[in-house]
């Protein structure tokens, strides 16, 4: 298809030249995958990361995963987005951003709205400015579906948006209102990618933030209670990893002067609900652990905060990134079962 073959001849393009680049958040799920890549792709990265919610583990695993030599090419630095110091040690010589650092969680943002201000607004104006004033060529940033909040279309187009149903929501619609305003005032080049249930390796299953999917495996696998919040019905654009890696690469790359200083929406274009969800990591898990065939989830009450329905249209990203999730549900789970069965068990 022509749009993958896009996004293989950047890699190629990318394995041909050597430019640096910086991920914030780079010991948290994201951010390993997109260090992971970019090493392997011969690229020199510099990693930002206060491991409030990243890990060490997850850089270990990445270190085993690609040549000595890549790994020579990766830089970290332990810092935080709340301290402009570290950011800017962070931007310095860097050709692209990809900021990923954040709190996130609906419900972790209710229960502490000030920390989650702090790191989703103060470290991002800390992050853009930093990376402004270094002359950073694109500033990519993790955005959120939550910020279409009450809007009841679906699928969901990026140009419309509701009220934020959480104070997280608050937080990645200011980030975008910010991004465009330094893109009007000071001409910095900036794209926001609004994840849409993001799933894969090292997607953290413990906590009380846990996203769904590894939550799920975990349990099956270890023999935990399962849980669904409200009846199952609700449904979620589930995209796996690589789509989302993706995304991020053809947005820091891309040359139209009409892709830039834009927002898309990163998922795969399909929605599941979490009852189907449930069956679906159900079946793989039971090919290792037959006695998981007979599980089933408790349900309780719906989750304040959450949407219904959540269903993106890619179109806008396909148009002009080039953007071509090559992983539906079921393939990314296929894949992220066996990550989730060599490191959950026991």
């Amino acid at each position: 298809m022509a749009d993958v073959t896009a996004y293989e001849k950047l890699q190629e393009d990318l394995q041909g030249t050597q430019s640096r680049w910086l991920i914030t958040g780079v010991a948290g799920f994201i951010g390993s995958n997109l260090l992971e890549t970019l090493l392997r792709l011969d690229q020199k990265v510099v990693g930002l990361d206060n491991f409030s919610t990243g890990f060490q583990h997850n850089l270990d695993e990445v270190q085993g995963l690609v040549s000595e030599q890549q790994w020579q090419n990766f830089t970290f630095i332990e810092g935080d987005i709340r301290n402009p110091g570290d950011c800017s040690a962070a931007c310095a010589k860097v050709d692209y951003v990809l900021h990923q650092a954040a709190l996130g969680s609906v419900p972790r943002s209710i229960e502490d709205p000030a920390l989650t201000n702090a790191n989703n607004i103060t470290g991002f104006l800390n992050m853009l400015i930093a990376a402004r004033d270094a002359g950073v060529r694109r500033f990519v940033y993790a955005a959120s579906s939550s910020t279409y909040g009450d809007h009841p279309d679906l699928p969901k187009v990026e140009d419309k948006i509701g009220n934020p149903l959480s104070p997280y929501a608050v937080t990645k619609l200011v980030d975008e209102l910010y991004a465009k305003v330094f893109a009007r005032t000071y001409g910095f080049k900036t794209i926001g990618l609004r994840y849409f249930n993001i799933f894969g390796r090292r997607q953290d299953p413990d906590g009380a933030y846990a996203a769904v999917i590894p939550k799920w495996f975990a349990g099956m696998i270890q023999g935990k209670e399962l849980f669904i919040n409200g009846d199952g019905s609700t449904s979620r654009d589930f995209c796996y990893i690589d789509n989302c890696v993706q995304a991020n690469l053809l947005a820091a790359v891309a040359e139209e002067d009409a892709a830039v200083d834009q927002v898309y929406n990163v998922a795969f274009g399909e929605r599941t609900s979490l009852n189907d969800l449930f069956g679906l990591i159900r079946s793989r898990v039971q090919i290792s652990y037959p006695e998981a065939a007979d599980l089933q989830p408790e349900y309780r009450d719906f989750r304040a905060g959450d949407v219904l329905h959540s269903l993106a249209d890619i179109g806008k990203a396909r148009t002009l990134l080039g953007y071509e999730p090559k992983y539906s549900i079921e393939t990314g789970l296929d894949e992220a079962a066996g990550w989730y069965l060599s490191h959950l068990a026991g």
